[in-house]
């Protein structure tokens, strides 16, 4: 299967799930008892931090391979899914306040994992900006080690919620005997879950390829062929 029908068939599965998701999140799932229909925006924010998290291991692996192998494939992977995951990452934010505000009453609290979160967008745009404004033949070292570094903060923004007491609510996942969520919202969950997730490998598949041709671009001119 080539390039464009992969990408072709992605979309295609992406569509489909996202339509399904919509379904289920808008028509099909009951209403969360306590705090009513602003729920329904965890079917967005908690697939967006997913997909954040997803990018920026990524980031981290190419990173780590390109410093290893010297392989500026693996280094493009990592300049791609940074720039989702700050995508990603600024959704989750945005969610997060909008989620926050009818149930909090404030747009924005100092929490641990609202902090951590937004420290850890804060350091892959630095990561956006190192790559934007290094030379060429910098850059990709720089961000590798960047990138590595920034993923530190992923499992404290994850295990914040365990580790310290917040006004989060405890985790969906392995949160303990009063976690969880009933049959109909965790199916709608997954769904999401797998359409955020398709959404991903298409956008990451598309930026390599673009950014493969910039870089093409750059050499043709270099070469005084363009």
């Amino acid at each position: 299967m080539n390039s464009r029908a992969s990408n072709l068939w992605l979309g295609g599965l992406g569509l489909v799930l996202a339509v399904v998701s919509l379904y289920l999140i808008f028509m099909w799932v009951p209403t969360e008892a306590g705090q009513g229909i602003v729920q329904r925006i965890f079917y967005f924010h908690l697939p967006s931090a997913w997909v954040a998290f997803l990018a920026f291991f990524v980031v981290f692996l190419g990173g780590v391979v390109y410093l290893w192998k010297h392989d500026t494939r693996w280094d493009t992977v990592a300049y791609s899914a940074a720039e989702i995951g700050v995508v990603f990452t600024t959704i989750t934010l945005i969610t997060g306040v909008i989620w926050a505000k009818p149930i909090w009453y404030v747009w924005w609290t100092w929490d641990a994992r609202l902090t951590s979160t937004l420290v850890l967008w804060l350091m892959y745009v630095a990561y956006l900006l190192l790559r934007a404004y290094s030379s060429a033949s910098q850059a990709p070292a720089f961000g590798a080690i960047l990138g590595i570094l920034g993923f530190v903060d992923v499992p404290i923004v994850y295990l914040s919620v365990r580790w310290w007491r917040l006004q989060h609510p405890t985790p969906v996942f392995g949160g303990g005997p009063d976690a969880g969520l009933p049959g109909s919202m965790l199916f709608t969950l997954m769904v999401s879950l797998a359409a955020f997730t398709a959404l991903f490998a298409l956008l990451l598949r598309l930026r390599y390829s673009l950014r493969q041709m910039e870089g093409e671009i750059e050499e043709l001119k270099l070469g005084g062929e363009l």
